[in-house]
């Protein structure tokens, strides 16, 4: 029989809907429970793409008598980490800080109060290689509790105030300057991998933020060091097994250094991200590799990840059927010789393996390999690999596919229509910049209410019960800003100005001008989560500073300008000593020391020709977080607009620092010039 998690909208949490454990969503009355029956609370949170999560569930909330013992001595809540990503960090902060390390699934035991005690991660039926079994910590959990509560109480409530005071170095309200961006490029150079590319060892994560701060730092002082660690890095990354050779798109990461074997759940964000990225490099170099993989990442948004609403769904999982009933990681995407044989032929089978690099013996498991490019394209026949590639890709689309995690998440979706956006406008590509628009008028219509509050998620048409975070807010608004840039719209200026007045009122300290990642209204946990280091994606303070700052270039609001100029103070702290892990607040800090710059095309129409001409040389510029409008002359949608008149009857541009412009000019080679400066 269903369990309280079937009226919940998270496909995670509905994967438990029949479990016999008597799971509660997040809730104050799960909290009530446990205080009416004198329990602890089991919390365990997890997401649905998430490989381990799946064999806990498999191995331990699928079994009855482990569910019987929680069910007799626990209040079992499970929550979907990117639902509720404030619960995850708050806990996720004490069980690294308890354990020094952390991960999904988390499980952490909670007191009747929501204060934690006691903390770990996976959990096997039976005890492995030194780790008990999740029975055997169920019941010392348990005992505990029994026999020596007062004591477990105390420790729970010393770690709540051992939290609190913790404090992060907020460096000032000063922005960096040139100096500080110096040294963090200096300090990536030390943990760059030369041979391979990306930073550090395995496993081995997409630097999307760092590639953005490198591209940045090279278009504002030329630097080639900085430019060959981004090309060289995007080139591994697309040679590799972590991105889908047949049918694009990137996988969560690596778990070798080579970038050659990945964890194959592909998330939205790390592809909207890298999207953008691969772009970014394309404008800057004009990579035809860079420009393929732009354009082959936004096709796999849109065909894989798109949902009936227009939204786009959060991930696809890692497993897949085999074949043979069994759930196994990878098996949608590998292959071997004897599969190509199957679907090829003989004579383009053996082609197909020496250009993707598959072998008797294989680079995964069981003699399967995941496909790479060990070879540069060009030596063999384009046409004929193009027509492998398109079988192999129909073949596979026979099999099993992984399960997708539906639910739509705000600050995911705002990620993907600022890459669908610019990459549509760079190649050319209306119905990318359609599928952009799409996204945002779903944001608009069902997560934002009558005060653009923001909802976390929705599915299947119908609005999540959770509140909106900063990241949320912020990257919903980078989104509207690229919209408004490659459209000439300018009701997606004004729908990113209400959001961040919510960012200034209701998510800023306006002491510090620190920012908190769930709104000063938002529920109360043990600890209000305040994090400025980037993970998968940019944190919401990063990437609530960048939107601040484009939004007052746009619109010459000094309010907007102080808050991104007051949160950047942080980036001056960490970025020269972990700029791996503020990538993005480094890139917002570029876009600050250049101006950033402020491009204004006018035109007697937008249909205008020579009006087009223009626009699309701005948004080409690789000038750091410049801003673009685009509208006919006199239009009053872009205040950027105001008082800036054709020139002699033509189309022209205006290049802006503080809304303090350059002589307009009719000629974008003069434009390109200008931007390049």
């Amino acid at each position: 029989m269903p369990n309280r998690l079937a009226q919940e909208t998270s496909p995670y949490l509905l994967q438990h809907a029949d479990n016999p454990v008597d799971w509660w969503p997040w809730s104050s009355e799960a909290f009530e429970e446990a205080r009416r029956r004198g329990v602890p609370v089991h919390l365990s949170v997890g997401y649905s793409s998430c490989h381990w999560c799946h064999v806990l569930a498999a191995e331990s909330f699928e079994d009855e008598a482990v569910a019987d013992y929680l069910n007799e001595h626990f209040v079992s809540v499970k929550v979907d980490r990117e639902e509720r990503p404030d619960v995850d960090a708050v806990y996720m902060e004490a069980v690294q800080a308890a354990t020094g390390q952390g991960g999904w699934p988390m499980t952490v035991f909670l007191t009747p109060e929501a204060e934690p005690f006691y903390f770990g991660t996976y959990f096997p039926p039976a005890p492995r290689q030194g780790m008990p079994s999740f029975r055997q910590v169920l019941q010392g959990v348990q005992q505990a509790w029994e026999t020596r509560r007062e004591e477990v109480t105390d420790v729970a409530g010393k770690i709540v105030r051992d939290l609190a005071q913790r404090e992060i170095d907020y460096g000032g309200t000063r922005t960096p300057g040139g100096e500080e961006l110096g040294q963090a490029l200096l300090a990536l150079t030390r943990e760059y991998d030369p041979q391979r590319g990306g930073f550090g060892g395995a496993p081995k994560f997409p630097p999307s933020m760092v590639l953005e701060f490198l591209l940045r730092h090279h278009a504002r002082t030329g630097s080639e060091g900085a430019l060959q660690m981004a090309r060289d890095t995007c080139e591994r990354m697309a040679r590799g097994g972590i991105y889908d050779q047949l049918g694009g798109g990137f996988a969560r990461y690596s778990v070798d250094r080579d970038w050659a074997v990945p964890h194959f759940e592909k998330m939205l964000y790390d592809n909207a991200l890298l999207c953008r990225v691969y772009a970014h490099l394309w404008r800057t170099t004009g990579s035809e590799l860079a420009r393929r993989v732009a354009l082959e990442t936004a096709d796999f948004m849109v065909r894989e990840l798109r949902t009936e609403q227009g939204g786009f769904a959060s991930a696809l999982d890692a497993d897949s059927d085999d074949g043979t009933g069994g759930h196994v990681e990878g098996a949608y995407y590998v292959w071997t010789p004897e599969q190509l044989r199957e679907v090829l032929g003989a004579e383009d089978a053996e082609l197909a393996a020496q250009y993707f690099g598959v072998t008797e013996e294989g680079t995964f498991e069981q003699g399967a390999s995941v496909l790479q490019l060990p070879v540069r394209e060009g030596v063999h026949d384009a046409a004929r690999i193009d027509a492998i590639r398109r079988r192999l890709f129909e073949a596979r689309a026979v099999r099993p596919a992984p399960g997708r995690d539906d639910k739509v998440v705000a600050a995911w979706n705002g990620l993907a229509i600022a890459a669908l956006a610019e990459t549509g406008a760079y190649f050319d590509r209306p119905d990318l910049v359609e599928a952009a628009l799409g996204a945002a008028d779903l944001l608009v219509r069902l997560h934002m209410d009558e005060h653009a509050a923001l909802g976390r998620t929705s599915r299947d048409g119908r609005a999540g019960a959770n509140a909106g975070v900063l990241e949320d807010y912020a990257d919903v608004a980078e989104g509207f800003l690229a919209l408004a840039a490659v459209t000439g719209e300018g009701v997606w200026l004004d729908f990113a100005g209400l959001l961040l007045d919510h960012v200034l009122t209701r998510f800023t300290d306006a002491e510090s001008g620190s920012l908190y990642d769930t709104a000063a209204d938002a529920e109360k946990l043990i600890r209000r989560p305040q994090d400025p280091t980037d993970n998968a994606a940019p944190s919401g303070w990063t990437a609530a500073a960048g939107a601040l700052l484009a939004y007052a270039a746009h619109t010459g609001s000094q309010p907007h300008r102080t808050a991104a100029e007051r949160a950047l103070g942080v980036v001056r702290a960490l970025g020269p000593r972990v700029p791996r892990f503020i990538g993005w607040g480094l890139a917002v800090a570029e876009a600050a020391f250049d101006g950033p710059r402020e491009v204004a095309v006018v035109g007697p129409a937008l249909a205008d020709e020579r009006a087009r001409a223009l626009h699309r040389t701005a948004l080409l510029a690789p000038a750091p977080g410049a801003v673009v409008a685009y509208g006919t002359a006199g239009s009053d949608e872009f205040p950027l607009l105001a008082d800036r008149p054709l020139v002699n009857g033509e189309p022209a541009a205006y290049v802006c620092r503080n809304f303090t412009c350059d002589a307009p000019t009719t000629d974008p080679a003069r434009l390109r010039a200008a931007l390049s400066e």
